[in-house]
């Protein structure tokens, strides 16, 4: 009888065959990509059992973004601090919970990589047991040695040398790249592993449906409604008629089902939030690196979100992402427009 555990790969393993790809590589980064995913599965954990213990509902601190802090949001940080760049591999951790970086020092460690994280996107949905995700991406710092400056932490998304998030639903899944392929991971929780279980993950060049919150609507600009309502009616084109919607206000968690079937995520400019609400460095940049890899597209409808050089660590951006036909769609009407065609 063939052993029906001969074929599963785990996190780890897979990590280390890419690593095999690179002849000359130290480790640290393999090493790395296995500390976020420990915290992960620790914040999983306590994520599954929400209801049993008081974990859930607010604290009574304000992040820098103006949002109030949810228990799990501050556990998930702590987590992610304790754990990320343990070894020596980290010169700095950015969270989206922090108004300011924190600086990793180690004596015997390379400290070569920069992590920029949120702890737990879709925070203000945890009561109502909406799955929600953690965000994270690396970039190699530019500085030789010393503290790490400015200019490390603030690199295009071009530049990223691995992204990936960990959604919490009704499985834990974990998706990650590394520039090469996006793979997706399931949390088996009777052995605490993640399994390789969406390998090589491409997503539709079309959609079937659009994800947008569309209680913004009196807010947006003549242009983006006209999006809108071609999305709804078939005037988008051929490729593009009568979508459907799909809007659960968790980034991760509508990011990942476009992902896998097809979709467009957008989260626009609005007259509340005229620079976008979504962060560049901790939600943007990303996902834009994960939906490239797997043959779609982001943009802030007008550029690709991958060459948006940042100029703040909280920088807020719009966001157009998913099926690369709708996308670039999107991005094709709103530049036309801008320049009166």
């Amino acid at each position: 009888m063939p052993n029906p555990t001969s074929k599963l790969i785990n996190v780890e393993t897979h990590i280390l065959s890419q690593q095999m790809l690179h002849p000359g590589a130290s480790g640290d980064f393999t090493g790395l990509l296995n500390d976020i995913a420990f915290s992960c599965k620790i914040i999983a954990k306590e994520v599954s059992r929400a209801g049993l213990v008081d974990i859930l509902g607010a604290t009574d601190q304000v992040n820098i973004q103006g949002e109030t802090v949810q228990k799990l949001d501050d556990y998930s940080n702590d987590v992610m601090l304790k754990f990320v760049g343990r070894r020596g591999q980290v010169c700095m951790l950015a969270s989206e919970e922090m108004d300011d970086p924190v600086y990793m020092t180690s004596k015997n460690g390379s400290d070569k990589y920069i992590v920029v994280f949120d702890p737990l996107d879709g925070s203000s949905n945890i009561d109502a047991n909406v799955s929600i995700g953690t965000i994270f991406s690396i970039y190699q710092r530019i500085s030789r040695k010393g503290k790490p400056t400015e200019e490390d932490l603030l690199q295009p998304g071009r530049d990223l040398v691995a992204a990936g998030y960990v959604i919490y639903g009704s499985s834990t899944m974990l998706v990650y790249t590394t520039g090469a392929g996006v793979h997706g991971f399931t949390l088996d929780p009777t052995i605490g592993e993640f399994l390789l279980s969406h390998p090589d993950i491409k997503t539709p060049f079309d959609s079937g449906t659009y994800s947008v919150n569309e209680g913004r609507y009196n807010g947006w600009s003549p242009e983006i409604k006209e999006i809108v309502n071609s999305f709804k009616t078939g005037r988008a084109g051929k490729d593009l008629k009568g979508l459907g919607a799909r809007y659960i206000g968790s980034l991760v968690a509508d990011f990942h089902r476009n992902l896998l079937y097809g979709g467009i995520f957008m989260y626009p400019a609005s007259e509340s939030a005229p620079d976008g609400k979504l962060r560049l460095l901790y939600e943007a940049a990303p996902m834009a690196m994960i939906v490239e890899n797997a043959g779609g597209y982001a943009s802030t409808g007008y550029m690709p979100i991958s060459d948006v050089i940042p100029e703040k660590l909280h920088q807020r951006i719009p966001l157009f992402i998913g099926s690369r036909n709708s996308v670039l769609w999107v991005e094709k009407q709103l530049t036309e427009k801008s320049k009166g065609i």
